[in-house]
């Protein structure tokens, strides 16, 4: 029993729709949940269709038929008889009615963005459901808010393993042994039954959640890469593909930005020894990278740069320059994590503590609101943080940082950590 990933760009258009169906019948050897994202940038647009409903931007109808014209125009070149698709109508029909309606007035735009953007991967999934069933791949669409139930927090739930794992086992799994199933990653359900999200590019993460509840045989996470490199490609000039990884260099990677895998992707596979595969869907007989238990550092020497962009450096300083001790740093945690504030990087001195995010106007300015009484604060946007793992000394890293001002510097046992202004 397998499951198979395939991301926004793997469903981008009617041609990769296509495609994925074709990756999907070469290895028809047995059943397999299939999670799929979104298609393309729909994410982004859903974003910005809770940004103007949120705010009562005269731009939201324009943004819901701009997003609407998009999968009509797959739809079309998927399958001439485009009525068979009438349960996505129906999707953006329930839809179009919560953006006509006023928002209520104490809902948080974390709550409204779990009802809204969760209808990027719901279409999709119908739509690539619809179309695998004609070409004969038979197959069976499921919900994934019903086996994925998590806590309370919208945009970033945890799951509640001891309810979700005794669903997908004692349900999913007899399915599947029948046929192929299709679902979505991304999304779940607290037990009030809201629509909740797992955090941004939570997809490979609903995989991981499926593989270990369904003791998986392994997991595979189709991209338009053909695997794990050390560097994003599109950044660097010459660029390495790590053919193998342990689970805790995964993890690593993760944690320091690393775009391929989803943070939390790893440690529910590492549990049960659950193998990840990260293929190609543009080039299958690429050999990919298999990330697997494996008590050695797999990497050796070979360094990895990692870019994360959109950066915002807090600086929280004592008002009265008292020492930054215990009490302060527990103040603070948890304050970023009322905000929803993930720290990419933190340094303390004796009088100040900083910390690098992602920028996010909302949670950065919720988590300025709580620490404003008592610290001084100073933030910088438009940073980025370049991480390069397994640094080597001597390295020359010039190339890397040109026209650029490392105003922050950390280090650690195997990385380099380097904060940027423009």
């Amino acid at each position: 029993m397998r499951v198979f990933k395939f991301g926004g760009a793997s469903v981008k258009n009617s041609e990769a729709v296509r495609n994925v169906a074709k990756v999907l019948k070469r290895h028809n050897g047995e059943p397999t949940l299939v999670v799929i994202s979104a298609m393309g940038k729909t994410t982004n647009m859903l974003e910005s269709l809770v940004h103007a409903y949120y705010n009562k931007t005269e731009e939201l109808k324009s943004i819901f038929h701009k997003i609407k014209d998009f999968h009509q125009e797959i739809i079309k070149e998927l399958i001439e008889e485009d009525h068979e698709f009438y349960e996505v109508d129906n999707l953006f029909i329930e839809l179009e009615c919560i953006i006509e309606k006023k928002p209520e007035s104490n809902i948080s735009y974390d709550k409204l963005y779990d009802r809204i953007v969760p209808f990027g991967e719901l279409i999709s999934t119908k739509i690539v459901n619809i179309y695998l069933s004609r070409t004969e791949y038979p197959c069976r669409w499921i919900d994934a808010r019903n086996f994925v139930i998590t806590t309370n927090q919208h945009r970033a739930a945890k799951v509640k393993w001891n309810v979700s794992t005794p669903l997908i086992n004692g349900t999913l799994k007899p399915l599947l042994a029948k046929q192929s199933i299709i679902t979505q990653g991304f999304i779940g359900r607290n037990e009030q039954h809201e629509t909740t999200t797992l955090g941004r590019e939570g997809s490979d993460y609903s995989a991981s959640i499926f593989a270990y509840a369904l003791d998986a045989e392994s997991v595979t996470i189709w991209k338009d890469v053909d695997g794990v490199m050390n560097a994003d490609p599109k950044r660097f000039e010459s660029t390495e593909l790590l053919k193998q990884l342990s689970y805790n260099e995964a993890i690593e990677l993760a944690y320091y930005g690393a775009s391929v895998i989803h943070p939390k992707t790893i440690q529910p596979l590492k549990s049960k020894g659950i193998p990840l595969y990260v293929k190609s869907f543009v080039n299958e007989a690429a050999v990919g990278t298999l990330i697997m238990e494996n008590a050695n550092r797999t990497l050796s020497n070979t360094q990895c740069f990692i870019v994360k962009d959109d950066q915002c450096l807090i600086k929280i300083s004592t008002q009265d320059y008292s020492f930054i001790v215990e009490d302060n740093l527990e103040h603070i945690f948890s304050v970023f994590s009322q905000a929803g504030l993930q720290m990419n990087l933190m340094q303390n001195t004796a009088i100040s503590f900083m910390a690098c995010v992602n920028m996010d106007d909302l949670k950065v300015a919720e988590a300025c609101r709580m620490l404003g009484d008592n610290y001084s604060l100073d933030l910088e946007e438009g940073l980025s943080l370049f991480t390069v793992f397994n640094y080597q000394e001597g390295y020359d890293l010039s190339p890397h940082t040109h026209n650029k001002e490392v105003i922050l510097e950390q280090r650690s046992n195997f990385a380099l950590q380097w904060v940027l202004r423009s």
